[in-house]
């Protein structure tokens, strides 16, 4: 008994325990639902336009006039309106018009073969119907590797080809393929234009509009990555509370810096994909500034290379001192500063569709590029090392990796046998002959310890260094967005334009657009 009731007890428990997943399976689910619909919530509005899309065709079958008007062949608009509506309005327009254009160019072609087969024998017709199979699939396919025809005609294309195919080859056994065609074409052309009529004049979503936006928010996503790698380089935390930290964010993927430039690495495909379908909205065809949209983003990812190179300053094995990084921290922070106020100030260009003005911004960049490079040559003892110091480099390498392994290790310099001990900073009690060989011991004289200091310095030069390619790349971004300004008929720029800037104490103030063209001016 007591074996018996210690089963129903564990039975009872696993009960329980199922039922307690069932619980927790279903607030996950809830909560997904809701973060999806809450990040984007034109996903909802999509989802209900295609549920009332679908209601509609499906009147075709269920009302029974146009039941009978139209037939069986009243699946065609219900596929038509799942293939062809799409998120966007581009998409939609695309798709769309291409399935149309196809569809009625196969439906003519099919007919003037039919016409012409059916004047010959039985024998030429099922020998001309095969050779016109032959020849249009073949010259079809072909004409998909043009790159133009490719970008914005293959779903056209591949739709021609279907529906000649099936038209043709059927029209061999079945009588009234022709009558069929044309029963197809009409429900596909009700679908079309039910999606096209959902996606135009309810709630459109505009691909041209979600291109500007993206782009907006690349400059944005920048900046941000750009302070986060400048406040925590200059950061007073201790260099292994950092090495942790950036440890940690990685694993995690939650580092802000790399969600800052992720989304403008990633942004290749979607941008290409959103011009092409903004090309097709009515909205867009005058200006055609999608391509200079494509061009932005693209220099935008060259400019995004450089900012995963200066965080990976921060992941480096050899780690500048502190003391190192204070001496230059004012300059390094003053030149960033200037370049995500410049980024921030290009993002509101943008945003507000107005022609920037480059001029003032610039001085201020490169005024604070030429502090950093003075700072630079005020320490050169840390950065330009005599030759002696350089000879030695190698062995100072090595004999850090041996103290860090905590053996006594000799470095071997077969390379500088001739060399004299004391031109390279070397006390003559440290080498001694072991063979032919001169061995070095890891006892450092004065020049060693120089050039210590710059082995040190070596990792903030090459911090240092990718700030200055950043304002070389940065001025090739103000060229672009100049030129979009341009292409795009942006509205002129004026000083009385009002934005909103956030200072880097992150206190957002109200100030005209560039606030030191007015002081120059006072």
């Amino acid at each position: 008994m007591e074996v018996m009731s210690g089963k129903n007890n564990s039975c009872c428990l696993n009960n329980g325990d199922v039922v307690e997943k069932m619980k927790r399976l279903g607030r996950l689910s809830c909560r997904k639902i809701w973060k999806v619909g809450k990040e984007d919530k034109r996903r909802v509005i999509h989802s209900l336009k295609v549920g009332i899309s679908l209601s509609l065709v499906s009147l075709l079958y269920l009302m029974e006039p146009l039941f009978k008007g139209i037939g069986e062949n009243a699946i065609w608009a219900v596929m038509t309106v799942v293939v062809v509506l799409e998120f966007t309005t581009g998409a939609t327009l695309y798709k769309g018009l291409n399935r149309g254009l196809g569809t009625l160019l196969a439906g003519l072609l099919a007919f003037l073969i039919e016409r012409i087969a059916n004047e010959s024998s039985h024998i030429f017709h099922a020998a001309f119907i095969g050779t016109a199979v032959f020849l249009v699939g073949a010259v079809t396919t072909y004409m998909r590797f043009f790159s133009h025809i490719k970008k914005n005609y293959d779903y056209g294309v591949v739709i021609f080809l279907l529906t000649f195919n099936l038209i043709t080859v059927s029209s061999y056994r079945v009588d009234s393929v022709l009558k069929i065609a044309h029963e197809r074409f009409y429900t596909i052309t009700i679908g079309c234009g039910i999606c096209l009529l959902m996606s135009l004049f309810i709630f459109p979503i505009w691909s041209g509009e979600d291109l500007h936006l993206s782009t907006v928010a690349k400059f944005d996503g920048l900046a941000k990555s750009i302070e986060a790698c400048i406040n925590e380089y200059f950061s007073n935390d201790n260099i292994n509370q950092q090495e942790e930290k950036v440890r940690k964010n990685s694993m995690e993927m939650e580092d802000p810096i790399y969600k800052g430039y992720k989304a403008v690495l990633d942004s290749k495909s979607s941008d290409e994909t959103l011009a092409l379908y903004a090309s097709w909205e009515p909205r867009y065809l005058k200006s055609c500034s999608w391509q200079q949209y494509v061009k932005l983003g693209t220099v935008l990812r060259h400019f995004g290379y450089t900012i995963v190179a200066l965080h990976g300053c921060l992941q480096t094995e050899i780690k500048t001192p502190q003391s190192v990084r204070v001496l230059f921290k004012d300059p390094c922070n003053r030149l960033a500063r200037e370049v995500t106020k410049t980024l921030k100030e290009l993002s509101d260009s943008i945003r507000n569709r107005r022609k920037y003005c480059p001029e003032i911004p610039s001085t201020h960049v490169h005024e604070a590029l030429q502090d950093l490079i003075d700072a630079l040559k005020s320490q050169p003892r840390l950065f330009l090392s005599t030759n002696s110091n350089t000879n030695i480099l190698l062995a100072l390498a090595t004999l850090a990796t041996s103290q860090k392994s905590g053996k006594d290790v000799l470095v071997s310099l077969p390379s500088v046998n001739n060399d004299d001990p004391a031109r390279l900073g070397l006390s003559h009690d440290l080498m001694l002959k072991e063979g032919d060989k001169k061995i070095l011991r890891p006892t450092l004289s004065k020049n060693g310890i120089t050039s210590l200091e710059f082995l040190e310095a070596l990792p903030f030069a090459a911090f240092a260094s990718l700030l200055v390619e950043i304002v070389a790349r940065l001025d090739l971004v103000v060229e672009q967005v100049v030129e979009l300004g341009r292409v795009a008929q942006f509205k002129e720029y004026s000083h009385d334009d009002v934005v909103i800037n956030v200072s880097c104490d992150n206190n957002p103030r109200v100030e005209s657009e560039f606030p030191s063209a007015h002081a120059a001016a006072d």
